[in-house]
Parts: C-alpha cells; structure tokens; sequence
C-alpha cells in the first residue's frame, strides 16, 4: 500500500456544525470530534456530503477541516472531502489540505452533471498530481450521477497515492468485483451504512459512517465482532440499528442524521439553506426510529 497507508476501521462522516445565526460553530464541532476519538473510532471525515460540503464557502472548508483536525489531536487519521466543480478548484483543494496538515484526501467525483469515463479519469488524474496525500476515491453513483466501475477504478491505480476506495453504489458484489479487477491493491471502504456486515464479509476494511455519528460505540462493537467472527453478537447490534441505517440511503440523509445527533445529546440539528430540518411525516418517523433505539439499546 502506499506510503504504508493503514486506514481502516470506523471512519464517521463529522457533521459540520452551525450557530443560530447559519455561521459555521468550529467549537461545537469540534467537541463532537473529541467525543467520538475518546469513543474509538479509527479516523475521520471532514467536509464530506455529510458535512454540508458544498454548503460551504471555501474558507469555511478550509477552516472546519483544520478544526477537525486539530481536535483529533493526532489519534486519528483525517481525511477531508474535496468536492468540487471544476478540476481547478479541486486541484486548489487537494494543495491546501496539503500544507494544512490533513492526512488525506476523500475525492468525490466532479459535482453537478454525470462525466463520461475519460473525463472522470482525468479529473482524479488531476487531483491526485495536485498533492501528496494519499487519495480515497468515493464512489456514490445514486447521489452523483457517476459511476466508478471497476474497470475504471483498475485504469486509476497505477496513481501510487490512491490507496482506498469508498463504496456506495450499494451493489455489495462491487467489493468482489474490485477486487478480482485490482486484487488488495486499494483498502475497501463501504460507504452506505444499510450493508455495512455485507461489505465487511466480502473484504471491506473500513466503514465510511454517517450513523456512527450517533451511537458510535454501538457501531464499533458490531464491526469488531464481526471481524472476529462473533456472528450473533454483531447481527443482533445490527438488526437493532438497522432502521437508523437506512436514513443513510435518503435524500435528505442530512437531516436525518442531524435530527438523530440532537435526540441523543450530540449536536445541533441545524443545517444550511437550501436544506430545512426535518418537519411533518419526515421528522415524525426518524424521532420515533430513534427513541426506539434509545428505549432498546444493547447492555
């Protein structure tokens, strides 16, 4: 693996989190990032689709992921999300995550309209000679029109510092597919919380998370027991989190998750217009999922 890149384990998607007043609060989200390092989690994600990437100005990315960064305090990896329009502004990215300190990158495809193959190898081309860090390419072709097949993913990784891959087409026979087109050549990360024991029999390594924002302890004991193949105590942690798992797949997943966050006394459930909190039918069914976690949550 590259540079001796070790990723692995539970990797939460931080929230970013917002004052009253829509400014961005780096203290609040900070103290979310100290919590869930005294929790155990393997690293951490700044400014992913999660974090209200493109909600952000680029100084307030910039600022959220130093943040980040500086409240793991060096226990974790961070990685930063770079999503961008235009290669230009991705490559400007990539260069400033660099020299700010970030210990690697998350690389969505380019945003806004569906690229064709040669386009999407350039771009990542592009970004990856930008800087140093290593890369973990996200594949999400639900949310961004486009889709990193293996094929494609085999023509990238010769580039020595893409060493992972971020898995979210939610086709759990992708893992298998990558690696018989790449073998180990890139640590497996899956991406949608909903299939996450599937990803982990078939050779993931890593949990990109949005829901282990909320009960991350939880979600760490299911991902080491399945890793040491104690079966029952990992299936029974996910049938019980498996209605809070599917809000990763929804649209307004944001929201949910943030909505989820407040309800367990660990962050704010504001977000950044055009998003609205959850409200009506929406908000009624992800309360009572989550007070039914509450009320049954495993010893």
């Amino acid at each position: 693996m590259a540079k001796g890149t070790k990723w692995q384990g539970i990797f939460p998607a931080i929230t970013t989190q917002f004052k009253v007043d829509g400014s961005v609060d780096l203290q609040a989200t900070q103290s979310i990032v100290r919590t869930l390092v005294q929790e155990g989690i393997g690293g951490l994600v700044a400014c992913g689709s999660v974090g209200e990437n493109v909600s952000l100005s680029p100084t307030e990315k910039r600022d959220v992921a130093v943040a980040i960064k500086d409240a793991a305090g060096g226990a974790v990896p961070v990685l930063s999300g770079v999503a961008e329009i235009t290669t230009d502004q991705a490559r400007l990215y990539a260069r400033d995550a660099q020299r700010l300190g970030l210990d690697g990158l998350m690389v969505m495809p380019p945003m806004i309209y569906g690229a064709a193959a040669p386009e999407l190898l350039a771009y990542f081309q592009a970004v990856a000679a930008a800087s140093d860090l290593p890369i973990m390419l996200y594949n999400n072709p639900p949310a961004y029109r486009n889709d990193m097949a293996p094929e494609l993913v085999a023509q990238l990784v010769p580039i020595e510092t893409i060493v992972a891959i971020k898995e979210s087409s939610g086709d759990t026979r992708r893992f298998v597919d990558l690696y018989n087109a790449i073998g180990d050549r890139l640590l497996l990360f899956c991406g949608l919380d909903d299939v996450i024991l599937e990803a982990l029999a078939l050779g993931a390594v890593g949990w990109v998370s949005g829901l282990s924002n909320v009960f991350p302890q939880e979600c760490e004991r299911m991902f080491r027991a399945t890793l040491t193949g104690r079966r029952d105590e990992a299936l029974a942690i996910y049938r019980w989190i498996m209605p809070l798992l599917h809000l990763d797949a929804r649209a307004d997943l944001v929201q949910c998750i943030k909505l989820c966050e407040a309800m367990a006394g660990r962050g704010s459930e504001r977000v950044r217009p055009p998003r609205l909190p959850l409200a009506g039918e929406a908000r009624t069914h992800v309360e009572a999922l989550m007070r039914r976690a509450i009320e049954t949550r495993p010893g």
